[in-house]
């Protein structure tokens, strides 16, 4: 599967049923070695001035993911699986 073809893929959590995103926002986390996905990089400062402070990301493990749908992408992760970065 290309990445291009996951684009527009809203994110959904299985296990409280948020919205976490659209692919197309999203970053990957790759192993430079393996070429393996190693993780979704989510941005969720989704505020106006979101451009001129840092940006935050969540990311989700790539083996969180359960299924890629037509439209939405569910994973399965409790919150206390899910990181939280600041660049």
């Amino acid at each position: 599967m290309k990445f291009s073809s996951l684009g527009g893929k809203e994110i959904v959590n299985l296990w409280d049923g948020s919205r976490l995103g659209v692919v197309s926002d999203t970053d990957l986390l790759i192993n430079e070695e393996t070429g393996k996905i190693i993780a979704l990089l989510i941005p969720y400062d989704k505020g106006l001035f979101r451009l001129l402070s840092n940006t935050s990301f969540l990311e989700i493990p790539w083996k969180a993911i359960k299924k890629i749908g037509n439209d939405i992408i569910i994973i399965e992760l409790k919150d206390s699986g899910i990181k939280k970065h600041t660049l």
